[in-house]
């Protein structure tokens, strides 16, 4: 990583977030094709809480290209801003689109999860967030119940007499 963007990241994680911003910005203006640089600056826009702003490096960073591991973080950060802006229909295909590539990405499901409850999918919603429960939970209760969780989950509005 260059000198350069570990300063910016640094200023970021220190919480001097408008500089942060404005460095990164200036270095997205240097190296427009650089996906990940993209990527790092819509994280900056989205610390400040300028989502609106987000929205096109993070469309650009997953245009580009990124190596797997930024991949999943910049769709979860793109579905996650579309979602506060009130765009749930385009981050629930976001996040579809992101569970197809990565399928194992429980942290994605976490949020895609509260997308589908904007789009009062409930039952969705609450399947999908029970499944993550089971697949990820340590707790020894949870996991003695786990076949009956599993059950209920795509269930939850059927009765039994």
């Amino acid at each position: 990583m260059d000198t350069r963007l570990q300063h910016i990241i640094t200023l970021r994680e220190n919480g001097q977030l408008e500089e942060a911003n404005q460095l990164m910005v200036a270095l997205v203006q240097e190296h427009p094709e650089n996906g990940y640089y993209q990527f790092q600056c819509a994280w900056t826009y989205d610390s400040l809480g300028k989502e609106k702003d987000a929205v096109p490096h993070y469309e650009k960073a997953i245009q580009l290209g990124l190596d797997p591991e930024i991949l999943v973080d910049a769709y979860l950060g793109l579905g996650s801003t579309y979602r506060t802006l009130g765009q749930y229909e385009q981050s629930k295909r976001i996040f579809e689109q992101a569970l197809s590539e990565f399928p194992e990405a429980e942290h994605l499901k976490v949020f895609y999860a509260m997308s589908l409850y904007n789009l009062s999918e409930h039952s969705k919603a609450m399947e999908t967030l029970l499944n993550i429960v089971i697949k990820t939970t340590n707790h020894k209760e949870i996991k003695d119940y786990s076949k009956a969780i599993k059950f209920y989950s795509d269930k939850l509005d059927q009765t039994w007499e």
